[in-house]
């Protein structure tokens, strides 16, 4: 399963939520679908006070790749 387009094009916490909401719609099982949309949401909250630009920019990397490599097992 490959990962949505266009994810190089996201620069904000916002926009990586939606697109991590947005690839969890594309897994096979609603189990499966429910975690992930979970963990999604808990990470969001995690990071949420998050305000070094360095930081944040480092984590929306690690996360496309997390999506990448969930999508295409």
């Amino acid at each position: 399963m490959a990962p949505l387009p266009h994810a190089e094009l996201v620069q904000s916490s916002l926009q990586l939520y939606r697109y991590l909401l947005r690839c969890c719609k594309q897994l096979p099982e609603e189990s499966i679908r429910q975690h992930y949309r979970h963990a999604v949401r808990q990470s969001f909250k995690v990071h949420a006070d998050e305000d070094s630009p360095e930081r944040i920019q480092q984590i929306i990397k690690r996360a496309i790749e997390d999506a990448d490599w969930v999508m295409n097992k």
